[in-house]
């Protein structure tokens, strides 16, 4: 029963830390492009997306991604079933996905902190891409944690070249777009 209520934690704070993740890039994109506006709404735009990514921050992801590795933690290494799964391939595979996505929320950080200081200097196209990252990896660890040991590796990185492929792709295709609405 107890693995139950940990592991039902650390899906729900998964759940919340990718939002945060998926989120605060979109904030980056917002702030960024208001830096086209005239200097007044540029002003009230880029001020309020500062507040905004602060709260999600320091009130939703960093505090997720803490607990997400508190109850993976728990599950893992104090729990029988958690314990074996640390002796599986597949889990060796997620970790490092996982140690990915947590390299990925520094680098966040990292641009959080330019843009407080209003230092981020990525471009908009740039920092849509960034954001397709997180969904690259929210794709390979779900895959992984659903399918564990049923999926050949050849299948399994042709199915994550493939969707890197097309999330760069309608990247491209969206900014195109957008570049001809504003002619």
């Amino acid at each position: 029963m107890e693995y139950a209520y940990l592991k039902a934690l650390h899906i729900i704070f998964v759940v919340t830390w990718f939002a945060g993740l998926f989120y605060i890039v979109r904030l980056f994109i917002y702030y960024v492009e208001a830096g086209e506006e005239e200097e007044d709404a540029k002003a009230i735009l880029q001020k309020q997306y500062k507040l905004m990514s602060k709260r999600l921050w320091y009130g939703i992801t960093w505090p997720s991604a803490i607990l997400t590795a508190f109850f993976a933690g728990w599950l893992l290494f104090f729990t029988p079933t958690g314990k074996a799964w640390l002796t599986m391939p597949w889990m060796h595979i997620k970790l490092l996905f996982v140690v990915a996505l947590y390299i990925y929320h520094f680098f966040c950080h990292r641009m959080f902190t330019q843009l407080i200081k209003d230092q981020l200097s990525y471009s908009s196209f740039k920092l849509r891409l960034w954001n397709e990252l997180a969904t690259v990896f929210l794709f390979a660890i779900v895959f992984l944690v659903v399918l564990k040991n049923n999926i050949s590796w050849v299948w399994g990185i042709a199915g994550f070249l493939v969707l890197g492929i097309i999330l760069y792709f309608a990247v491209k295709a969206y900014r195109k777009i957008r570049e001809k609405k504003e002619d």
